[in-house]
């Protein structure tokens, strides 16, 4: 019967939260809202008074428990694993010192398996001959909302040790780039604080909204050398204001056209960033605030989105429409 009870409270809490108006879906200080996983595309439910697993977040900032699968254009489908302090690992890989390394980090419920990482792997390969490195932290992924959200700073440290590690053995922060998806974008917002912000570009895909609004661990624009942001679904599940350098808000930054679920606007964030790395062709209008993104009133100068460009270097919030 309390199986049964609880089973009725999660359903009528999720029906409560489909039907209100989508400005109000979260609200700082809500004790349930609806959240995509990343693996699945499908919304879960979160209790922000959920237990925090702290054994499993404790162990993360140690580099040496998380996961670090390279991908080549060698190797574009089968992972070589590397591990941390083990330069045996390097050395039997296709890794290679002098070329471009992009890191990889997937959102809640995410793994290194996942659609994001697919996509992404594949455009940038594409489009260069660089080391993919996926960073699995699925483990801690798994666990509920608030436990992946309070690892975040703990898996940045680990993340930002393993690099630091690599540019010890002669790779080059100049030549690192940082892309996270949801939770994954403040993930590496931490990653790049813990190398003293030296790795060259970071860019973030619609950053994660809930429970970050007050929290300083959030991502910032002083977390890499360029910091760049794409938000995709501002009204419900990322983050609505700037946070980079460079904040992008393609079609106005909260619902994306061909979306009929609001999940698919929030996985939009990566599928953009994809397509902008194969065709660089996403080049957004300069805005004078939101206000104008939001109605569609910017004619600023062009910019692209995305892409694997290393050396973007403008600063402002853009929009592109589209189609």
């Amino acid at each position: 019967m309390k199986q049964l009870a609880l089973l009725v409270s999660i359903i009528s809490v999720c029906s409560a939260n489909i039907i209100k108006d989508p400005k109000e879906r979260y609200r700082e200080g809500d004790r349930y809202f609806l959240f995509p996983g990343d693996g699945d595309g499908q919304l879960h439910l979160v209790d922000i008074k959920a237990p925090i697993e702290n054994r499993f977040i404790k162990s993360s900032r140690n580099p040496s428990n998380n996961n670090y699968w390279l991908f080549t254009r060698s190797h574009p489908t089968k992972a070589q694993v590397l591990a941390y302090n083990d330069v045996n690992s390097i050395e039997k890989s296709d890794f290679s010192m002098n070329k471009t390394t992009v890191f990889l980090v997937h959102g809640w419920l995410g793994s290194g398996n996942n659609e994001m990482n697919k996509k992404l792997t594949e455009a940038f390969l594409e489009n260069d001959d660089v080391n993919v490195i996926v960073f699995d932290w699925s483990e801690l992924a798994s666990r509920n909302y608030v436990t992946a959200k309070n690892s975040v700073v703990a898996l940045g440290e680990g993340l930002g040790k393993f690099i630091n590690w690599l540019v010890s053995l002669g790779a080059s922060y100049d030549r690192m780039h940082l892309v996270g998806f949801s939770l994954g974008a403040h993930v590496v917002g931490n990653a790049g604080r813990n190398t003293e912000s030296q790795v060259k570009r970071l860019t973030a895909l619609d950053p994660a909204g809930p429970l970050w609004k007050d929290d300083a661990n959030r991502l910032k624009k002083t977390d890499a050398r360029y910091v760049e942001v794409i938000h995709t679904n501002t009204l419900m599940f990322g983050y609505m204001d700037p946070l980079g350098d460079a904040d992008f808000y393609p079609n106005g930054g909260s619902f994306m056209p061909g979306c009929l679920m609001s999940v698919c606007s929030h996985s939009k964030g990566y599928e953009y960033m994809a397509i902008s790395v194969k065709h660089n062709n996403l080049n957004a209008n300069e805005c004078n605030n939101l206000n104008d993104v939001r109605g569609n009133r910017c004619n600023g100068e062009l910019y692209p989105m995305g892409n694997g460009d290393l050396n973007k270097s403008r600063s402002g919030i853009f929009r592109v429409n589209t189609k």
